[in-house]
């Protein structure tokens, strides 16, 4: 892939996930094209808009709210579908699907990720962390559990409950949570949006990793530009449109 600008070092070396060379797209958006009709009225979400999104890679959504990011995370995460163009999974629409095959797509090959981390306050953070696992009946899943927590340096902090924990360790547990059946598309939600810098820099660093040593691909919306500076693509929207891409 080629670059805007030169590159005098191996980006990984400066922390950010760059984009696999030779690889199939897991989820791939050709020409695609979402409206909302309401009150007889027509609302434009998404217009043309092409994205390959590859194992390995971290690539970020950027703009302002209403430009089009959640609408592309959904359409990614077959939680909705286009108006116009595809969305391809591994190959296959989206549209395609029955909703059995949406439900497997979703519980089996994807994770989410979100500001809010939308912890269940009731439950115990391995319990947050094995319930993905559970819903699915497989079998292991507090031994999974732990093994995950230990991942994002939690161990030892599965006994707690949620309002026990900072900020930032929500967002692990959240994360864990949706790593734990090790999914091939990580959706992250503004993942940074409720953190101060340095533990959103520990989080941005987590994403990375899932990226480089999971080689699943991670799609993350921000409005932050330092959370985008650690992606090897990086959309810059604009009412609906990809106004620019940079790859590094």
């Amino acid at each position: 892939m080629s670059s805007g600008a030169a590159r005098d070092s191996d980006p990984r070396e400066r922390g950010v996930a760059a984009m696999p060379v030779a690889a199939e797209p897991i989820v791939a958006l050709q020409r695609v094209g979402k409206i909302y009709r309401g009150e007889g009225q027509a609302v434009t979400a998404l217009a043309d808009v092409s994205l390959d999104v590859l194992p390995g890679s971290l690539c970020a959504l950027v703009g302002r709210s209403g430009c089009g990011k959640s609408t592309l995370l959904n359409l990614a995460g077959a939680m909705d579908f286009p108006t116009s163009g595809q969305v391809l999974w591994e190959g296959i629409p989206t549209s395609s699907l029955d909703d059995a095959g949406l439900t497997r797509l979703r519980r089996e090959k994807l994770g989410f990720v979100f500001q809010s981390f939308q912890l269940l306050p009731t439950l115990s953070v391995v319990e947050n962390v094995e319930l993905p696992l559970q819903l699915a009946g497989r079998s292991g899943a507090r031994q999974a559990a732990l093994e995950m927590l230990e991942w994002v340096e939690l161990g030892g902090l599965g006994g707690r409950y949620p309002h026990q924990l900072s900020g930032g360790e929500m967002q692990r547990t959240a994360i864990a949570r949706a790593l734990v059946h090790r999914p091939r598309l990580l959706l992250a939600d503004e993942p940074t949006g409720n953190l101060d810098t340095a533990t959103g820099n520990v989080i941005l660093d987590l994403l990375a990793r899932v990226a480089g040593e999971q080689n699943a691909a991670v799609l993350m919306a921000t409005h932050s530009d330092e959370a985008a500076s650690r992606a090897g693509v990086v959309l810059q929207m604009r009412d609906g449109r990809v106004e620019r891409t940079v790859r590094r």
